[in-house]
């Protein structure tokens, strides 16, 4: 079948609007971040957030939160635990107003507790992935990062991510 010059000027022009929305909104998520002030991103976490120190959680800053957020998840886990992934902190329904969470606190209106790197041998790689979404989840305290990643199914506007790294002397 052969395509006439206008079908072909159509296609070349839609594609080069479908282009512009995808990059927008690249753009949009890749601006949306999570940062410390305690460590670089694919920095060393010092020690004060870890076991081996006083076990707090670091500062974190969040900043271009997508529009229509309705809350944020923060989940911080380790991919490079020797059995699976081992998870050190999941907070949902975090306020989708929250800019900053300061070092050793909870988000308001949330209760999980922070458990810092403590690898058993060897640098590990610690992921701080925080999700904007347009709902809040409907979750009883205690829920699991599977339970949590279940719900965020669908939900999902952004993802911003941080990585630390550790190893104990």
């Amino acid at each position: 079948m052969k395509c006439s010059p206008v079908m072909l000027s159509a296609a070349v022009v839609l594609s080069f609007f479908s282009a512009q929305t995808i990059h927008a909104e690249e753009r949009q998520m890749s601006e949306f971040s999570i940062t410390s002030t305690a460590f670089p991103h694919n920095g060393m976490i010092p020690i004060k957030y870890t076991c081996d120190g006083a076990d707090v959680s670091p500062p974190l800053s969040i900043d271009s939160i997508p529009e229509k957020t309705n809350s944020l998840v923060l989940i911080v886990d380790d991919p490079d635990a020797p059995m699976e992934t081992w998870v050190h902190w999941v907070v949902w329904n975090i306020a989708d107003d929250t800019r900053k969470i300061p070092e050793n606190t909870v988000p308001p209106g949330t209760k999980q507790k922070y458990g810092g790197p403590c690898p058993p041998s060897g640098t590990h790689r610690y992921f701080f992935k925080l999700y904007a979404l347009n709902d809040l989840l409907a979750l009883k305290a205690g829920a699991t990062k599977v339970q949590v990643e279940e719900a965020m199914s669908g939900h999902i506007l952004g993802k911003a991510g941080l990585i630390g790294l550790y190893r104990r002397k």
